[in-house]
């Protein structure tokens, strides 16, 4: 007997997750001298001791083996006015670095210019998440650019903050 439940409606459970507005992210590495470059809305903190993160991947994915090989990878924060480079490379083409301004950082991972924020990481883990795989990484060095509004993604569309631009009621100091 299993407890799984009903089916369920992968587009009615897909539409329901939309409801949750998060950030994106473009995850970035260099394979074998050939750079990586994959939107994620599923970036997260893991752990302030050691410092931690994690962001899922489609085992679709044509980047993901170079990925899961590369020695390190950085998950560049973008900003509102980079839209166009979250659709760039939420798209599987070949083209995805012309015209990009990128600069290199831990092992040649590019880290891509007028980002929020940048987490580069060293590989930690890896871990079975059904369709994807979820990837935990350790985070050696990150830089912050306090300027700008971050880029939301909210039921399938790209949003703005209603209060862009004001000031956080709480703030949370980034000290890893």
């Amino acid at each position: 007997m299993s407890d799984a439940g009903p089916a369920i409606d992968p587009l009615a459970f897909r539409q329901a997750l939309g409801q949750f507005a998060a950030g994106v992210a473009v995850i970035t590495a260099n394979a074998d001298t050939q750079a990586i470059g994959m939107t994620v809305s599923s970036f997260n903190s893991v752990s302030l001791e050691p410092p931690l993160i994690l962001f899922s991947i489609d085992r679709k994915a044509r980047s993901l083996n170079g990925l899961l090989s590369a020695r390190g990878f950085a998950v560049n924060i973008l900003s509102r006015a980079q839209e166009s480079l979250s659709t760039r490379f939420a798209q599987s083409r070949t083209d995805k670095w012309n015209a990009v301004r990128y600069t290199l950082g831990h092992s040649e991972t590019p880290l891509l210019c007028g980002a929020l924020a940048h987490f580069e990481c060293t590989p930690y883990a890896n871990y079975d998440g059904g369709d994807h795989v979820i990837v935990v990484g350790r985070v050696i060095r990150f830089a912050l650019n306090a300027a700008g509004e971050p880029l939301v993604f909210f039921r399938s569309r790209y949003h703005s903050l209603a209060a862009a631009g004001a000031q956080p009621v709480w703030p949370l100091p980034m000290h890893y």
